[in-house]
């Protein structure tokens, strides 16, 4: 079986990849969605948020297991060149978005869907800050890690290039 030239490059674009998807989705989430929602039939609301949280779920979940995952592999086998702290602060800020979610916006969801209410909607976009800011520092770290990767890599790989030019 043929070793790959660049241990954890795979893990680290997985990371990345997942971590842009649900960093850009926050995104939204926070400046369009969540304020958004003050424009929902008040007299029908709780319908719209169940079908919200019943849409959202399917989408969030696998790219969330993914960073889960990844952020524990990441702990364990950490890639050459990678600070040893940076998937510490990963993994950090992941129990911070996940303590943030189900501590605090889910239950605003689980409020909401029993109907409007102005106090908790406002209070699910404020909070909501918290997992926007948390999965805007893992986007940086990530794309650092894999930087750092890369640079602990780039002359093996130029190696690598030449050989393979040279046969």
């Amino acid at each position: 079986m043929m070793q790959s030239v660049a241990p954890g490059a795979r893990t680290l674009i997985l990371q990345l990849l997942a971590t842009s998807f649900m960093t850009g989705l926050i995104w939204f989430v926070q400046v369009v969605h969540y304020p958004l929602m003050e424009g929902w039939p008040h007299d029908d609301f709780s319908s719209w948020e169940v079908a919200h949280r019943e849409r959202t779920g399917p989408v969030v979940i696998p790219p969330m297991l993914i960073e889960g995952v990844v952020a524990v592999w990441l702990l364990v086998h950490r890639p050459r060149g990678v600070h040893p702290l940076f998937p510490v602060f990963g993994m950090t800020a992941l129990l911070g978005i996940w303590a943030s979610t189900f501590f605090l916006q889910v239950p605003c969801h689980q409020q909401l869907s029993t109907g409007w209410d102005a106090q908790t909607l406002r209070f699910l976009v404020n909070s909501n800050w918290i997992r926007t800011i948390l999965w805007s520092f893992r986007m940086a770290l990530s794309v650092g890690m894999v930087w750092q990767f890369w640079l602990a890599y780039k002359p093996a790989l130029a190696d690598l290039a030449s050989l393979q030019q040279d046969s």
